[in-house]
């Protein structure tokens, strides 16, 4: 992650950015549209950050392309004592998008050795172990079709101390402070190392984590959507090809109701 440079834009300028994130926008609205009508596959996209790296700003953006009908977006926060009373994966499971449905997850299942470990709320033999559940628990998702999709959004220091400085100058986004922001703030070296064991140990060529550079929101949203897009266009054919079958099947009960109910050409028979 040091090496990585969060505020690279790859060489495309803002307007360019936004052109080719708009036509990705409708490309993936006919793809997630196929999801759901096809219902052979579940999407899962995997929101992780630092506060203020973008991981709202991201999810807003892919719902503005979502069929609200059929995606959700699922927060993890501070587990509850109902919670803790499971194993660490049990509220995950619970929240894993079904066949034909998007699933956005702000933080998730990675909280358990990343901020666990900064903070010390478990022994490292514990969090420790969980790198193998995780990657278990990826690999029945994958295997009981689920497409996985990690996104780690990589700001720059710098730029989340802006960002949280200008939330806290504006009335319109300071409800989004609180004091555990500026409390993280020391552990920066700390949650960088958690991050880069936790993207080593658990990434795969099927289930790779994608660094996204985050100090520019536009490049941060054009990088994520154009990922999600590359990943379900090899479905596509799939997909169309099972809808038609579906027609297939379904045509000759169809034509039968229409003739019960005398319809014939298109029109109703006196």
């Amino acid at each position: 992650m040091a090496s990585f440079d969060p505020g690279d834009p790859a060489g495309i300028d803002k307007e360019a950015s936004l052109d080719r994130l708009a036509k990705l926008g409708e490309e993936f609205v006919e793809l997630s549209n196929l999801l759901a009508f096809a219902g052979l596959n579940g999407l899962l996209v995997i929101m992780q950050g630092r506060d203020a790296s973008g991981k709202d700003g991201a999810i807003r953006k892919i719902l503005e392309f979502s069929n609200i009908q059929n995606a959700r977006v699922e927060p993890f926060k501070v587990p509850t004592a109902e919670e803790l009373a499971y194993d660490f994966l049990h509220r995950v499971h619970m929240r894993v998008p079904r066949k034909g449905w998007v699933a956005l997850f702000n933080r998730s299942h990675y909280e358990d050795v990343i901020a666990t470990r900064v903070h010390r709320l478990v022994a490292p033999e514990v969090w420790k172990s969980r790198y193998e559940h995780i990657n278990s628990f990826e690999r029945l998702l994958v295997d009981s079709n689920t497409i996985v999709l990690k996104f780690m959004l990589h700001i720059s220091r710098e730029e989340q101390i802006e960002r949280l400085i200008t939330r806290e100058k504006d009335p319109r986004t300071a409800w989004k402070l609180n004091t555990a922001d500026w409390h993280e703030l020391p552990y920066w070296d700390q949650t960088t190392a958690a991050y880069e064991e936790a993207i080593n140990r658990c990434s795969s060529p099927d289930l790779p984590w994608y660094l996204v550079p985050a100090d520019r929101k536009w490049f941060r949203n054009l990088a994520i959507m154009e990922r999600i897009v590359l990943a379900l266009r090899p479905y596509r054919k799939v997909w169309t090809t099972h809808l038609e079958e579906i027609g297939r099947k379904a045509l000759p009960e169809i034509r039968k109701v229409k003739r019960a109910v005398g319809i014939r050409n298109g029109r109703v028979k006196d």
